[in-house]
C-alpha cells in the first residue's frame, strides 16, 4: 500500500502503479487477488490502530503512465475493488 488518505470519515487505501507501456498489462491487472489480500491486511492493522467510530473505507488505485515523449498521464480509480466477505 502506497498511500492512506482521509477526508472526514472516509479513508482511502491507495495502491499506486506506474507503467511505461502496456506490454506487461494494464496497471489495474497488476493488482490481483494476492496483492489485494496483502493490502487488506495492512488496512485492517491501520483500522485497528487509527480508525475512528463511523469511518468508511475504500480501496483506490492510482495509475501513472510514463512514456518517452508523452505527457505523464495519471488516473485515479476510486473504489477500484471491494473486499470479499
Amino acid at each position: 500500500m502506497d498511500l492512506i488518505a482521509r477526508r472526514g470519515s472516509l479513508v482511502a487505501f491507495v495502491e499506486v502503479k506506474t507503467r511505461r507501456s502496456q506490454v506487461c498489462g494494464a496497471a489495474l491487472e497488476a493488482v490481483g487477488w494476492q496483492k489485494r489480500r496483502a493490502i487488506a491486511r495492512v488496512a485492517e492493522c491501520w483500522r485497528l490502530r487509527y480508525g475512528r467510530v463511523g469511518d468508511r473505507y475504500r480501496f483506490d488505485l492510482l495509475t501513472v503512465r510514463l512514456a518517452a515523449g508523452e505527457v505523464v498521464a495519471v488516473n485515479h480509480v476510486m473504489d477500484a475493488w471491494r473486499l470479499e466477505r
